[in-house]
């Protein structure tokens, strides 16, 4: 039998895995609610919003200095209504008191803690405190609230205004011609920030913002820029070489914390590795390059093994610590590899940098590599097929030991955004490759959302345990979007598109201001915050108005709806003159630039045998094209009078088609404006 915990909370009740993380923990802990402000109110308390996520290394450090200790937790009992917010389930509160704390500390982090007056209004916040300065900030604070009330409440509003001042977005008139010039001024700001030794930005730590490269390689393609194109590549392969991404196990985590990709802050995040494997099939796409293709098949067979449900749904993250240590789970001792390996383990310490380059501390290596298999075999005079059978075997021996260890937690719930990002990554691995197994998943895991999450009205956030308890936010309605056009371009069934411009409707009515003329990020229909964020600049994740942005170009083009065009050339002109100023937190935006800035086609594929003639044509790296087709009938305005006896293609571009074409090679040559 095992002993009842000696405090419970009101956490217990939830499904997100890093709430019950705290539900015994000494806090009176309650959730995020509606009626949370009303019930501070009327207790006339100050409420402490603690945010943060279950993978966080140093939420579970603060928890455990903090959150667990008796004196801390009743002095936090006594003053504060205490609420703890899982980041990943309430993006909406975490945008407010992140900006509100970057506001009046000069930077924000996770954990995210942020004291409010009854009604909300910020009035002091910050990340990580240890225990006696935690403690301390506590008792200042409660101090204030009785002698100094005046004080509190004048701050707060000075606060509160600054959080409504970014609400104040500017609408401008929109381009009657898009120039050239912005994104390439954009794009010479930028690469003076390129690490051109070891790719990435020209800092530490580097995070792989996918989107950034993603943008990169499409730019460098369609202007056939060598140097920035020299630039992605490179960091492609850091990256995948670095210690940033799981060697034996496959899967990228969150960050690499020095200027090399060494050494990982080990968590690993769904939607990190959504959108690398997204960034890796465009590259091989475009490449050939056989590493990129080992890092789709890797990526993706780590996500089936560790994030895969069984009703086709992908769990959110792994944290970076396990048995109480950061990255225990991922690295060895010299000790381990030679008992596991044996005969193979001079080629692994030499292929794997068990030496100066890998060592990290305590005796523990981080396994890495200097170049990729084709560079090692020739330097070493090695047959290529039998290095990476040798490597294989080493992979599998490693990673057979490495599960006898205690795994890291598992972030099991589900969110919609960050499963649409996986299908949209998915899609891409099975456009650069052919193989199905990849669309399979992805569509698997999108009847899974539509089935689960969307009810023709409201689409939910959140999924556990059978329980779907949180509206969406516009992130999940554009991933959404964006995910249902990439499943009608892998497979041209309409019904998908159909669904698409179903959710996109429905966003625009529950999130678009027709006077400012963009989305705020929380549904109209939910209750209002303190302020309303409108996400604009593209982070970790493309932001969700510039994602829109592209959803409808793509459905105002595949439609022929010019509301949803005007609409797109409306949200891109708000914010082009600012993207020269930086250009990484506009690198979606950049994206929909190239639609405007760029020749771009529509292939129109009809007959018997359109299916495969767009699959032949899909395999090429055709960042410009979007794909229609079908046999015999269709419900695209793009498709009428197009149906022939004869498998035929068309190739469009601005409603004007060229001569149509009997063969997938013609039809590249037109898009490639060959003779």
């Amino acid at each position: 039998m095992t002993e009842s915990p000696k405090h419970t909370n009101q956490l217990v009740d939830e499904t997100s895995p890093y709430l019950l993380q705290h539900a015994h923990n000494p806090v009176d802990w309650v959730p995020w609610s509606d009626d949370l402000f009303e019930k501070a109110q009327a207790a006339d308390k100050l409420v402490l919003i603690s945010i943060g996520y279950s993978a966080c290394h140093w939420c579970h450090v603060m928890e455990h200095q903090s959150f667990e200790d008796e004196t801390v937790a009743a002095f936090m009992n006594e003053h504060f209504i205490c609420v703890k917010v899982d980041r990943e389930e309430h993006p909406d509160v975490d945008h407010v008191y992140m900006r509100a704390v970057q506001l009046m500390a000069g930077q924000g982090g996770w954990p995210l803690n942020c004291f409010t007056l009854p009604d909300g209004r910020p009035i002091f916040g910050g990340t990580y405190f240890k225990r006696d300065q935690w403690l301390s900030v506590m008792q200042q604070i409660s101090r204030l609230k009785e002698e100094k009330p005046q004080e509190l409440l004048e701050y707060a509003n000075k606060v509160t205004a600054g959080l409504k001042s970014d609400e104040s977005l500017i609408k401008v008139e929109p381009y009657e011609a898009w120039d050239d010039s912005v994104l390439t001024d954009m794009i010479g700001k930028w690469q003076t920030k390129f690490d051109n030794v070891e790719g990435g930005a020209q800092r530490a730590p580097k995070f792989p913002l996918p989107n950034n490269y993603t943008f990169l390689l499409r730019y460098a393609h369609l202007y056939e820029d060598d140097e920035v194109l020299h630039h992605v590549l490179l960091t492609l392969n850091k990256m995948a070489q670095g210690g940033i991404y799981d060697q034996i196990g496959g899967g990228f985590a969150r960050y690499s914390v020095d200027a090399h990709w060494k050494v990982p802050h080990f968590e690993k995040m769904l939607y990190d590795n959504a959108q690398l494997l997204q960034l890796y099939s465009e590259a091989y796409s475009l490449t050939g390059n056989d590493n990129y293709r080992d890092v789709i098949h890797q990526t993706v067979q780590y996500v089936e093994e560790e994030m895969l449900a069984s009703n086709g749904a992908f769990y959110s993250a792994l944290d970076a610590d396990s048995e109480g240590e950061e990255g225990k789970f991922y690295v060895w001792t010299k000790d381990e590899l030679q008992s596991t390996l044996g005969a193979q383990y001079d080629l692994a310490v030499d292929y794997y940098n068990v030496n100066g380059k890998g060592f990290w501390e305590h005796g523990n290596y981080i396994l890495l590599r200097t170049n990729d298999a084709e560079a090692y075999a020739e330097a070493h005079k090695l047959n290529l097929a039998d290095l990476k059978s040798s490597v294989r075997a080493i992979n599998e021996a490693l990673k057979s030991y490495r599960a006898n260890r205690e795994k890291p937690g598992l972030d099991d719930k589900t969110l919609t955004s960050w499963n649409a990002l996986m299908d949209i990554g998915l899609l891409a691995a099975y456009k650069a490759t052919g193989e199905s197994k990849f669309y399979d998943l992805a569509e698997k895991n999108m009847r899974f959302l539509l089935d689960q999450q969307w009810d023709g009205s409201v689409l939910k956030r959140n999924y556990k345990a059978g329980k779907s308890s949180i509206n969406g936010f516009l992130e999940d309605y554009c991933f959404l979007i964006e995910a249902l056009i990439a499943m009608h371009q892998a497979d041209l069934n309409e019904t998908w598109l159909l669904k698409a411009k179903e959710l996109c409707d429905r966003a625009i009515e529950l999130f678009f201001d027709e006077q400012k003329t963009y989305f705020y990020f929380k549904s109209k229909a939910d209750q209002a915050l303190i302020s309303r964020p409108i996400e604009i600049e593209d982070n970790v994740i493309p932001a969700s108005n510039s994602s829109m942005a592209n959803n409808l170009w793509a459905l105002g083009t595949l439609f022929d709806n010019e509301d949803y065009l005007k609409k797109s050339d409306q949200l891109l002109s708000n914010v082009y003159q600012a993207m020269p100023s930086y250009g990484s937190a506009f690198s979606n935006w950049g994206i929909l630039s190239l639609k405007h800035l760029k020749p771009n086609y529509v292939v129109a594929i009809t007959g018997k045998d359109y299916h495969n003639m767009k699959e032949e044509l899909a395999q090429a790296y055709l960042p410009n094209v979007l794909f229609v087709g079908g046999e015999s009938e269709s419900q695209l305005p793009l498709m009428d009078g197009k149906f022939t006896a004869e498998s035929t293609i068309y190739v469009c571009s601005n409603g004007t088609c060229q001569q149509p074409v009997q063969s997938s090679e013609a039809a590249l040559k037109q898009l490639r404006n060959e003779n």
